[in-house]
């Protein structure tokens, strides 16, 4: 086998060999090209093809930042395996671990010092290694001196016939009452959602609500709270990634959290989207606390992933 760097002659074979072995991930050709070969950050020489007779055997996506990630600037020891897999019938031949092996090579070249598996902001295609629908890739990367980390969980909830229930009424009077309101985004709040963003939670919560105001989605996508002095203490969105069901980034100011204005907003969303003809909601990775918020809302987990790092 041979290892070369991307070249698109071998576009289709790859997305075509990626929907054979990642069966639960499938992607489009527009989809690789999106979050590939157009991210800001994309390298062809971290890109990997396992090559044997001119066909290919395994594909390798790595990643080091060339431009600074909001507050995280450039992470210069860091780098990421966002993706890799190998073809069924070559499997425990060595070909996984060339790529790897390959890859963390000119990672280190490269000053990196600690290998990510998936979970590149912002464009990863998994948060982690799926311990249920990849066992394989588990146990291959923990040969590979892998570390575990944390679980993280995907959910969803139907949506059919939702309605806020009693408890919760009850609850948004009494948050009321105490001087809290619950809006659909106004424009006017622009500057002042993305610096509370940006204090509260960091740049990527910013970028992402950013980013809904600049395609003029914000009034859809995004609920506020407001305490008695209409100042911003809570905000949750969805649409991210331009799909209306995935639900989230969602989160209250530190020093309100305790009225319970969450589960009120989060019931609200809800309501709002099965108003619109939304009748799925489903977000991609929350903590252990999260999910145990989430099941108390309803939500099922539908995949468990796991955080891997290497230090090399």
């Amino acid at each position: 086998m041979e290892i070369l760097n991307y070249s698109q002659r071998y576009e289709k074979e790859v997305v075509d060999m990626w929907n054979k072995t990642l069966t639960v991930d499938p992607i489009t050709v527009f989809k690789f090209r999106k979050q590939v070969l157009f991210d800001d950050n994309f390298d062809k020489d971290l890109c990997f093809l396992g090559v044997e007779n001119d066909g290919i055997v395994g594909f390798l996506l790595a990643t080091k930042r060339k431009f600074p990630y909001l507050e995280r600037g450039l992470e210069p020891t860091r780098g990421w395996i966002n993706v890799m897999f190998v073809d069924q019938e070559h499997r425990r031949k060595g070909v996984g671990k060339a790529l790897v092996k390959h890859a963390e090579s000119k990672l280190k070249s490269m000053g990196v010092e600690t290998i990510t598996l998936g979970a590149y902001s912002p464009n990863y295609f998994f948060p982690g290694v799926d311990k249920d629908n990849y066992g394989e890739a588990v146990i291959f990367f923990e040969k590979m001196g892998c570390q575990a980390g944390e679980e993280s969980y995907s959910m969803c909830k139907d949506l059919h016939s939702y309605k806020i229930s009693e408890e919760t009424l009850d609850k948004l009077s009494k948050a009321q009452g105490a001087g809290f309101s619950f809006i659909n985004f106004e424009y006017n709040y622009a500057l002042e959602l993305l610096e509370f963003l940006k204090d509260e939670f960091g740049g990527g919560w910013k970028r992402n609500a950013l980013i809904s105001m600049q395609n003029n989605s914000a009034g859809d996508c995004i609920l506020l709270v407001l305490d008695r002095d209409k100042k911003i203490v809570g905000f949750c969105m969805r649409m991210i990634d331009g799909n209306p069901m995935r639900f989230g980034p969602f989160g209250i100011k530190k020093e309100v959290r305790n009225y319970g204005i969450g589960g009120i907003l989060f019931d609200i969303m809800q309501l709002e989207m099965e108003k619109r003809g939304i009748y799925h909601l489903y977000f991609v990775s929350t903590d252990e606390p999260g999910k145990r918020f989430y099941e108390r809302h309803g939500l099922k987990v539908f995949r468990t992933f796991v955080d891997y790092q290497k230090i090399i």
